[in-house]
């Protein structure tokens, strides 16, 4: 098989983002001419670095001139396929891809990849301390925050890339080939930017569509649409349930995750080594475990990457408490269904701050949980409206302008013992830079509010 090569070649990188920066550089030491091309004016933080590459910037637009020259376009995960200025290429028969799937063209290494609508990067970074735990070589990245093309150069053949991979990741995919893949779960997400449940469930089909039967692919049998979804798949199927009563695979028996067979049950992790909140997180820690087992880490060593992991920033993350009232920041919850998760963990007493850029779905999907379990909601963000209309039957809902309001209002209405919960089932972008800076700012609010309740009771 020939090596795929740029040298020479004229290449477009659209979006300087994380991934973008990663692929032009990469691309432009494979020899590649490069130009990145970002439709902000604002400067990408490694210009430098990119400079000293010979990396050519292009800023404030998309130059239509310089995609219709392009011999090859990667695209990072934040733009669209659709933009217009595209076409310029695809009507050349020019290929648009995916930085995921450049990088992966020149990999080394073996690559597990985890998808799903929730709980992706809580599976990649388990899973990849347990495979360290085991004494493999393990590279995390992907969508978690280190892009794939910034591990190409420490790729061997002996590595294993731990890999979380998103629809947008993965729609411009063509030869993008896991060992292992993972597929979690399937809820509507991202339809401001797929056409529809169907095409987004398409996308996240291409996880396994080039795996062959000496590939394996480990999915949810809880799950009926990624059973349905994944039927077909060529590769070897390896299920994976937390309350679905599978014969064969890695479940939960008792007080343990176990691999069931016909012959009877092995045990691997024992449940008193999950630190985590909720059951869809500990369907994470069993997918991670189910693919542990398939590369061969010894259930020791699983138990102890489990036992030490106290889950993700952002993930179901316990904040704090002021009198009474605790905080807890599931600011990672930028769709429905991971708001529903989070509402299901918190227990009763609630008051959700919800809102921000609504992605698609039905937020009215989450009335019945909002009834039972909330006392008030405090909407913000462009959503607002949508939240008020969704809940306001049901619910007080107060409409603010901030994050810092919304705390102290949710705190304001909060009974003691209960629960504050940011899970906004919407993204973060019209008021944030992305889910970690609103975690942060969540958290720097609830510890003024700590320290303003301190100040007091120091003067009672």
């Amino acid at each position: 098989m020939t090596e795929f090569s740029v040298r020479g070649a004229n290449v477009v990188v659209v979006g300087a983002a994380r991934s973008g920066v990663g692929a032009a550089r990469l691309l432009a030491r494979r020899g590649a001419h490069v130009t990145l091309t970002e439709q902000r004016r604002e400067v990408p933080r490694d210009v430098e670095q990119l400079t000293a590459d010979g990396v050519e910037l292009e800023l404030g637009e998309h130059r239509p001139d310089t995609v219709a020259r392009a011999d090859l376009v990667v695209l990072s995960p934040g733009v669209s396929p659709r933009l217009p200025v595209l076409r310029l290429a695809r009507d050349r028969d020019v290929q648009v891809i995916s930085e995921v799937e450049l990088a992966s063209r020149w990999l080394r290494g073996r690559i597990v990849a985890v998808t799903g609508t929730k709980g992706k990067s809580t599976t990649t970074v388990l899973l990849g301390q347990m495979l360290e735990a085991g004494g493999r070589l393990t590279l995390v990245g992907g969508n978690i925050g280190t892009a794939l093309s910034t591990q190409v150069d420490a790729s061997t053949p002996e590595a294993i890339h731990v890999v979380e991979v998103s629809s947008f990741q993965l729609e411009l995919t063509t030869t993008f080939r896991p060992w292992i893949s993972v597929f979690l779960n399937l809820h509507a997400d991202h339809l401001d930017r797929h056409d529809g449940p169907e095409a987004y469930a398409a996308a996240k089909a291409r996880l396994f569509a080039n795996q062959e039967a000496s590939d394996t692919l480990v999915f949810n049998a809880d799950d009926a649409e990624v059973v349905r979804l994944t039927r077909d798949c060529r590769a070897s199927r390896v299920a994976y349930a937390v309350t679905e009563p599978i014969t064969e695979g890695v479940a939960v028996t008792g007080d343990a995750i176990v691999r069931r067979t016909r012959a009877g049950s092995e045990p691997l992790v024992p449940l008193s080594a999950v630190h985590l909140l909720g059951d869809h997180l500990l369907g994470d820690v069993v997918a991670a475990t189910a693919v542990a087992h398939r590369v061969g880490v010894s259930a020791n060593a699983m138990t102890a990457a489990v036992d030490r992991f106290h889950g993700l920033e952002h993930v179901l993350e316990p904040v704090g408490e002021v009198a009474g009232v605790r905080f807890v920041n599931d600011s990672k919850a930028t769709n429905v269904e991971a708001a529903r998760r989070a509402l299901e963990s918190c227990g009763h007493g609630l008051v959700v701050i919800m809102g921000g850029r609504f992605k698609g779905g039905d937020l009215s999907q989450l009335t019945p949980l909002i009834a039972s379990r909330a006392e008030a909601v405090v909407a913000l963000g462009e959503a607002r409206d949508r939240v008020l209309d969704a809940y306001g039957a049901v619910v007080r809902v107060i409409a603010v302008d901030c994050l810092e309001d919304a705390v102290r209002v949710a705190y304001g209405l909060a009974s003691p013992g209960g629960t504050v919960l940011l899970a906004p089932a919407c993204a973060s972008l019209d008021m944030f830079e992305n889910y970690a800076e609103r975690g942060r700012l969540f958290k720097q609010a609830v510890g003024r509010l700590q320290q303003d309740a301190g100040a007091r009771a120091g003067t009672s």
